[in-house]
């Protein structure tokens, strides 16, 4: 089996998310947190959150959707930019998604004690995007069942994600991290290769049905 980096941040993270299901202070410590990320500084959560996970659903969940839409870009971003910078790149989109993914609930919530946040959607909504930039006609399948053109599923995610994060008083799923990990992952793969962007928009143009 080759070894990808979309495998190694899985096995890093299924690690990492074992661990501190055995350990509460882990757990703790490495949490998105932005109360205490304001007043110790302590903005390594911002990435150390990304390879938390709440239950082994949620890895479960989050790591099915990495291995699903991470080694196809991870494979691109090789084809793109060559071995070496494909694979940084590949690893600075997930992992910038993630850290991305939290700055807006930081700033939101940096006096509230009661928020926290875990796990890895802010990231992995970063490649769903950039998946969806390059292929947004392909079919995806909602659920596991429902097949859905890539650009729809987008656009329905921030719809359903911004909707979600005005109704989120008490909640521990934090909507605003898919979104805007979604966004970043999206912008930063056009800021990569802007001629991706002319392409995402032809490949709509042309795929219309009218």
């Amino acid at each position: 089996m080759t070894i990808t980096v979309t495998l190694v941040i899985i096995v890093i993270t299924v690690i990492f998310s074992w661990l501190a299901f055995n350990n509460r202070d882990l757990f703790l410590k490495f949490m998105h947190y932005p109360y205490e990320e304001h007043r110790d500084k302590e903005y390594y959560r911002w990435v150390t959150s990304v390879f938390l996970h709440g239950s082994w659903l949620h890895l479960a969940i989050n790591m099915f959707v990495l291995w699903s839409f991470g080694t196809f870009i991870e494979s691109v971003f090789v084809e793109l930019f060559g071995v070496t910078m494909g694979r940084i790149n590949f690893l600075s989109l997930y992992l910038l998604s993630g850290v991305f993914a939290d700055i807006p609930t930081y700033f939101k919530h940096k006096n509230n004690q009661s928020f926290s946040s875990v796990g890895a959607s802010g990231a992995t909504s970063g490649i769903m995007f950039a998946f969806a930039l390059l292929l947004p006609w392909e079919k995806i399948y909602l659920f596991g069942v429902i097949p859905i053109p890539a650009i729809v599923a987008a656009v329905l995610y921030l719809v359903y994600s911004s909707y979600s994060a005005r109704q989120e008083a008490g909640s521990r799923i934090d909507h605003e991290a898919h979104f805007w990990g979604a966004v970043f992952g999206f912008a930063f793969t056009v800021a990569l290769k802007p001629a991706l962007f002319t392409s995402f928009l032809n490949q709509v143009v042309n795929g219309l049905p009218f």
